[in-house]
């Protein structure tokens, strides 16, 4: 934006301050034009396959793949790493961005593994709504739980979607029951089954009374054809079947469970919807619902907190320039071998080659490399607005939670994580190929794909992976050996608790039998233990030394 000259002391004119009040409009409009959200779920509920068949319905792809699809049938869009290929799983974010009528789409895809829950909550940091993705034969679901209690934390108003409704599953008002009680949320159903958990017919719209049934395709690789009709038709063709479905949703409508939309962005209700993504049953509402329901990007939040504990100062969309980075990753494509840091942006216009300040150094940080990511496809990036996700290659002084910003100086809050709970020692396979290994730990440590720990004892020959989950060794292990040609061993070690200690503890807690003192690539000291009890004996015999429980957000 163009400004006073304060080293000179001219003053702004009147047309730099209508060019101001332009641009300013101008942003306003493309950040109500954004959605940006996730996709939660326990793992096989198909979040990838929604994923793929949102991307379908959008028309920016042509054939749906399935994780859990007939042989040769390709994977899905969003999963590029070969495990995730391999075991139908989703273990690394993707970013899709699509267009879809007059709006701007940015879903960012979450792994699905429990594992990999530090990463998802990274992801959530960066969006602005979340599809809850539930599974119809099994309801609310340990991981779903977890990752729903991080979006109350945070703010991040829900979307329901129940998903395959074209399988045996448990009956919907029974769901809505559960939800309700487990979650302490409302479900609010825009649509409403036509057909019981396995016998898919198509949906009454609660708002419209219209009967959208729908039709199977070869594989459920295209878009499902819906047939639209009003009541007398439905009942005429589906005979108590429909009359069922209409009693059902009268019954909601005389408990109060019909969509409020303050209710929602408020966080007290959910707006639910019944679909089969893997037939393309009602992705094209769930859609529809997104660009209706789902709020476009706010002002965020800032500088020191407050009384209630929250930032105090608000950086408006219209405001100069600012992102966060919420993920690094490198090997996302063969032909590329680069990092990439995935930053949201919050405020202003992003215009490839600006040079803004990076807060956490107070350097200027260059953006010529800047690229747009469909899952592992790139394209540059000329301009991108608040709500979208842009990738800043060969981006490496920027790490996750990181700031970037233009003119006054932004520093969002930091990204929580979670204490690992997994240690094992890394050892090279190759002795020629130590500089690989080294390079290779570096760079798994700055993604934050594990922590890496070291101490003069072990040296840098035999660091210490620390992870949430046993997954993560596994990707570290291919990773290495795909991405670095320095395959690894590794031995996993005894120990299940991590606290952070200081420099005076460090003698007294290393000569305690049954712990070690290693230290954290950001310089953080992390005393391991093997169980709580040794904790808690420690504390009660040496209660001078400094142990304390790694809480979100201490990295």
């Amino acid at each position: 934006m163009t400004s006073s000259d304060t080293s000179t002391g001219t003053p702004e004119t009147s047309t730099d301050k209508l060019a101001d009040d332009k641009l300013a409009a101008h942003v306003t409009h493309e950040a109500a034009r954004r959605r940006t959200f996730a996709v939660i779920s326990h793992p096989d509920a198909g979040k990838s396959t929604l994923t793929e068949a949102l991307a379908l319905h959008a028309q920016v792809i042509n054939q749906a793949g399935a994780v859990h699809g007939k042989a040769g049938r390709r994977s899905t869009v969003s999963d590029w790493m070969e495990m995730e290929k391999a075991r139908g799983i989703s273990i690394t974010s993707a970013a899709l961005q699509f267009a879809y009528g007059d709006h701007v789409i940015n879903l960012v895809d979450t792994p699905g593994h429990s594992d990999f829950s530090e990463d998802t909550y990274r992801v959530l940091s960066a969006v602005d709504c979340a599809v809850m993705l539930i599974d119809a034969a099994k309801g609310l679901e340990p991981q779903t739980l977890k990752l729903f209690r991080v979006c109350k934390a945070r703010g991040i108003p829900v979307i329901t979607v129940i998903n395959k409704w074209d399988r045996p599953g448990l009956d919907a008002l029974a769901l809505m029951e559960e939800i309700e009680n487990d979650i302490q949320l409302q479900p609010t159903p825009l649509t409403w089954p036509v057909g019981i958990a396995g016998d898919f017919r198509g949906v009454l719209e609660r708002r419209t009374g219209t009967y959208v049934a729908y039709t199977r395709t070869a594989g459920g690789a295209t878009r499902a054809p819906e047939e639209r009709m009003d009541a007398d038709a439905a009942a005429a063709r589906e005979g108590e079947t429909w009359t069922a479905s209409v009693e059902e949703s009268e019954l909601l409508s005389s408990d109060g469970s019909d969509h409020d939309q303050e209710l929602f962005l408020s966080g007290f209700t959910t707006p639910v919807l019944f679909a089969s993504a893997i037939s393309n049953f009602g992705v094209a509402a769930i859609l529809e619902t997104l660009v209706e329901l789902a709020p476009s990007p706010p002002p965020f939040r800032h500088g020191k907190e407050d009384a209630e504990g929250r930032p105090a100062e608000v950086r408006e969309v219209a405001a100069p320039f600012s992102a966060f980075v919420f993920k690094v990753q490198a090997g996302m494509n063969s032909a590329h071998r680069d990092t990439v840091a995935f930053a949201r942006v919050c405020s202003g216009v992003f215009e490839r080659g600006m040079v803004a300040t990076h807060a956490q150094s107070g350097r200027p940080f260059a953006t010529k490399y800047a690229q747009a990511l469909f899952g592992q496809e790139r394209s540059v990036l000329d301009t991108a607005y608040p709500g979208d996700i842009i990738g800043l290659v060969n981006a490496n002084a920027l790490r996750v939670g990181d700031t970037i910003y233009l003119d006054e100086a932004v520093d969002f809050p930091p990204i929580p994580s979670f204490a690992p709970e997994h240690f094992a020692v890394a050892t090279s396979a190759d002795a020629g190929r130590f500089k690989q290994f080294r390079k290779g730990m570096d760079q798994l440590d700055h993604e934050g794909t594990v922590q890496v720990l070291r101490s003069d004892l072990r040296g840098n020959q035999a660091p210490v992976l620390a992870a949430v989950g046993p997954m993560q060794f596994e990707v570290a292990q291919a990773r290495m050996e795909a991405e670095f040609g320095a395959p690894i061993r590794l031995e996993r070690l005894g120990y299940t608790q991590a606290r952070r200690t200081d420099a005076a503890s460090v003698a007294g807690l290393s000569a305690v039998r049954g712990l070690e003192v290693l230290e954290r690539g950001d310089g953080t000291l992390l005393v391991l233990a093997p169980d709580k009890w040794r904790i808690s004996v420690v504390e009660r015999d040496h209660p001078e030394l400094t142990m304390e429980t790694l809480v979100a957000g201490d990295r």
